[in-house]
């Protein structure tokens, strides 16, 4: 299986630079994966396709303003630094622009409260940067930092919650778990009552949303690994499904990766947390996850193989030429699937 084998052409006007200002009003293909159907509906329909005893899984991380800019200690270029990863004694894996001006011992300084210092370089390019701070850390990051947005978003956000979901809880992203985008409260309301079941799970997303996949080869590529927090009432619920013949319904493809990290072979769950680095592509047998509500992704990523493992290679790149055709809207702030 190559990497090539999931490229598709996409019109650069298709890749949405903003959110709409209604969540829940953008659009959503259905596609049905047992006799490849597929309609054209709108986000809020979703409820219409739940079942009661169905379970939806959410993941409720939350973003930080993780993009913040400084300078070299002595030197005025701007540099600019991406957290992705917490690890020990305020150290961050971190990505750095430019990469080449920032060495090991190289000093950053953010303001008159934050600065940090290179200790490590990886052998992917990403920065283990050091920092010193006064007062508290999250709280530095909320005032000088920026919503790191994809690289493929050209326009300014203006409302930092927009690339939050509704229900983010747990601080500690990179990214935001963009299927969850499309939820308002008042939908997520109108789905509990109809009897569905939300289980919300945490991943917190890291440096493998920033990484194309580079080998030729798909078995060859190496995901990085997140951290996961699946508690007793989650895996509970999702059991319960499970032993109804009710559905488990992942939003996300890192709800899925989440799931089906800890899954056992009859499907069930344990309550659980660590580190995951899974890998979904094509020949992967899913144990847990029933349906899937995803976004449209990037040609080649890791998240259009696991949604074409999901479905099948064939079906996903009928439903992706579909939306071209339609002009449905891509990518992070884009429409909506729901595979079923």
């Amino acid at each position: 299986m190559k990497t090539e084998d999931f490229y598709y052409d996409l019109p650069e006007r298709l890749i949405a630079q903003h959110p709409l200002k209604d969540r829940s009003s953008s659009r959503l293909l259905l596609v049905d994966k047992k006799n490849g159907s597929m309609e054209d509906k709108h986000f809020y329909d979703i409820i219409d396709y739940l079942n009661k005893g169905d379970v939806l899984v959410l993941n409720d991380t939350k973003v930080m303003p993780a993009r913040i800019f400084g300078h070299r200690k002595g030197k005025e270029e701007s540099i600019e630094v991406l957290l992705l990863k917490q690890n020990e004694d305020d150290i961050w894996e971190c990505l750095t622009k430019p990469g080449k001006k920032t060495k090991i011992d190289s000093e950053i300084i953010f303001s008159d409260r934050l600065s940090g210092k290179v200790v490590d370089l990886s052998d992917d390019g990403s920065r283990f940067i050091k920092f010193n701070y006064e007062g508290i850390f999250h709280e530095i990051l909320d005032e000088l930092g920026e919503m790191p947005l994809p690289p493929y978003i050209k326009e300014k956000l203006e409302d930092k919650d927009r690339y939050q979901t509704v229900y983010s809880k747990e601080e500690g992203s990179a990214a935001a778990p963009t299927a969850g985008l499309h939820f308002t409260k008042e939908l997520l309301n109108e789905i509990k009552a109809k009897g569905v079941e939300l289980a919300y799970i945490t991943l917190h997303i890291g440096l493998g949303t920033f990484r194309p996949v580079k080998v030729e080869d798909v078995e060859n590529h190496k995901m990085h690994s997140e951290f996961y927090i699946i508690n007793k009432e989650a895996a509970d619920k999702i059991n319960k499904a499970k032993k109804n013949g009710n559905r488990v319904i992942a939003v996300g493809t890192t709800s899925v990766r989440t799931i089906e990290s800890v899954a056992e072979d009859d499907g069930s769950i344990k309550e659980k947390s660590g580190w995951t680095d899974i890998f979904i592509y094509p020949g992967f047998k899913f144990r847990t996850i029933d349906a899937l509500i995803t976004n449209f992704h990037l040609p080649e990523s890791t998240l259009l193989m696991l949604v074409s493992a999901f479905s099948s290679k064939e079906l996903m790149f009928k439903a992706y030429s579909e939306a071209i055709k339609k002009e449905y809207r891509f990518f992070s702030f884009g429409d909506a699937m729901f595979i079923y």
